[in-house]
């Protein structure tokens, strides 16, 4: 029930500010008491990561918007994708079963958080690259950047805790399966992003753009590959 009234708080919040914050604490409450209840980081299944990629986005929004000189539409912005991963999640089913032996291990659980943090930072990129589409001004722009540069470097620490787990758990630090692939796709998207930012003739609506294109490619890794192909991080 609280998690389908964070998505109602948060689509309240695009009208009434006050009910975008109410909901990060709903929501953030929600994934304490699963969390106390299981007896375990909630982040196993579509219920709990989208819940988890919801909060995330929402709480990295916050900073942003502050640093924003023109703040108009984004926040709201924010509440529409938060919303939208939280009726998502309160639609998928729970994984309310112990951990197999393979996932315990903080190893995973570092990677796994680290991951949604750097989606959620990523998710903020598109929105900022988005409102730079239509309002061209170098601040929204700017702050792409440090949005996509923080996720990048979050995103990179996950990948050599998942390295470490995978090490653990099939004893070889890589797998050569569609989430690994796409992962390093991924990877390597905003790799040439950060490159291009700093080439002159790539600049303005280019740039933009590629940050808004990794988040499409955040989007299907995510949820493209999990549901669509086998693979060790198979839903």
């Amino acid at each position: 029930m609280i998690a389908v009234f964070s998505f109602v708080l948060y689509l309240s919040g695009i009208f009434w500010r006050p009910f975008f914050y109410v909901a990060i604490l709903f929501q953030g409450a929600y994934i304490l008491s699963r969390g106390v209840a299981l007896g375990r980081l909630p982040l196993v299944g579509l219920h709990d990561t989208l819940t988890f990629l919801s909060f995330s986005t929402a709480v990295f929004s916050v900073p942003f918007y502050l640093s924003l000189k023109e703040k108009k539409g984004f926040l709201e912005s924010a509440a529409v994708l938060a919303a939208v991963f939280a009726i998502l999640g309160y639609m998928s089913p729970q994984v309310n079963t112990p951990l197999p032996p393979v996932l315990k291990t903080y190893w995973f659980e570092l990677h796994v958080v680290l991951s949604f943090f750097s989606y959620g930072l990523f998710g903020i990129g598109a929105i900022l690259g988005l409102r730079y589409l239509f309002l061209s001004d170098s601040d929204t722009e700017a702050l792409q950047y440090k949005a996509i540069l923080i996720g990048y470097l979050i995103f990179s620490l996950s990948m050599v805790f998942g390295g470490i787990w995978a090490f653990l758990a099939w004893g070889t630090y890589w797998l050569w399966t569609p989430k690994e692939i796409w992962t390093t796709l991924l990877w390597l998207t905003y790799t040439l992003y950060l490159h291009l930012r700093f080439r002159p003739w790539w600049l303005g609506k280019k740039i933009v753009i590629t940050g808004i294109a990794g988040y499409l490619v955040v989007l299907f890794t995510y949820l493209g590959v999990g549901l669509l192909m086998k693979s060790s991080h198979s839903f």
